[in-house]
C-alpha cells in the first residue's frame, strides 16, 4: 500500500466521539490534482481522511482521531454529527457531473486494503459502511452506481444482501436498517429508496420500492 501524506488544515476535534462508520465519497472533480488541491485548500472548508488515485496510491489529509469536513448535513442510524463518528474516503473519480467511469481495479484494491485496517481500528459494524449518497440521499450520488460494493462486501468491508421473502414496511425498515427519513431527517422518501437502490440494486434506480427492494432490505436486516 503507497502511502502519501498530503496534509489538510481542514479539521477539527471529535469531542470523544465512537469512530463508528465509514463513509465512502467519489472525488467529483475533472482531476486527480484538482481534487487533492481543494480537499486542502483552507478556503474551501472540505476535507477527508484519505484520498485514493486511479493507480492505487492512497493519500493521507486528516489524522483518523480528528474529524474531517467530507459529509456535510448528513444522518445515519440516529446520528447527525455524521463527521464525528466517521471516517471519509475519496476516491478519484471524475463523478456524474464530469464523465463517470468504472473505478480502476488497482485503486478498489488499494481501498480494500485501506478499509480492512480501519476496520480494525475502529469498531464499524458492516451496516455503517456507507456511501456519501447513503448519507445524505436528497444532495449526493456518489460514489454512485458503478461503485463495486458487493467486491468490497466479500472482501470484509461493508454488508451485501440475499434475498428473503419478507412483508412489512419497507420505510419502517429503511430507518431500522440506518436511513433517514421524516421526521429524523428532511428528506423525500422516493430519495431515500434511490439511494438504496443505487448501493444495493443499481440496475434499477426509480426511487420505487418493489418487491426487491422489500426483500434486499429484509435480508440486510436479517444479517
Amino acid at each position: 500500500m503507497k502511502l502519501v501524506k498530503r496534509q489538510s488544515p481542514n479539521r477539527d476535534s471529535r469531542n470523544g466521539a465512537l469512530i463508528d462508520i465509514l463513509v465512502m465519497h467519489y472525488t467529483g472533480m475533472k482531476t486527480a490534482e484538482e481534487a487533492l488541491a481543494r480537499l486542502c485548500d483552507p478556503a474551501a472548508k472540505v476535507s477527508a481522511h484519505y484520498t485514493i488515485d486511479r493507480d492505487g496510491t492512497i493519500y493521507a489529509h486528516v489524522p483518523e482521531a480528528e474529524r474531517a469536513w467530507h459529509a456535510g448535513v448528513s444522518y445515519w442510524a440516529g446520528e447527525r454529527n455524521v463527521n464525528a463518528r466517521s471516517i471519509g474516503i475519496e476516491i478519484v473519480n471524475p463523478g456524474h457531473e464530469f464523465g463517470y467511469i468504472p473505478f480502476a481495479d488497482a485503486q478498489i484494491d488499494a481501498l480494500v486494503e485501506l478499509s480492512l485496517g480501519i476496520l480494525k481500528r475502529h469498531p464499524i459494524a458492516p451496516s455503517r459502511v456507507v456511501g456519501h449518497s447513503d448519507v445524505a440521499p436528497a444532495r449526493k450520488a456518489d460514489p454512485g452506481e458503478l461503485f463495486p460494493w458487493r467486491k468490497l462486501a466479500d472482501a470484509g468491508v461493508g454488508a451485501w444482501p440475499k434475498r428473503v421473502t419478507a412483508i412489512g414496511d419497507f420505510a419502517l425498515n429503511l430507518k431500522r436498517f440506518g436511513y433517514g427519513l421524516p421526521p429524523d431527517a428532511e428528506v423525500a422518501e422516493k430519495d431515500v429508496i434511490t439511494a438504496f437502490q443505487r448501493h444495493f440494486r443499481p440496475s434499477c434506480m426509480d426511487g420505487i420500492a418493489d418487491a426487491e427492494c422489500v426483500e434486499l432490505l429484509a435480508g440486510l436486516l436479517a444479517g
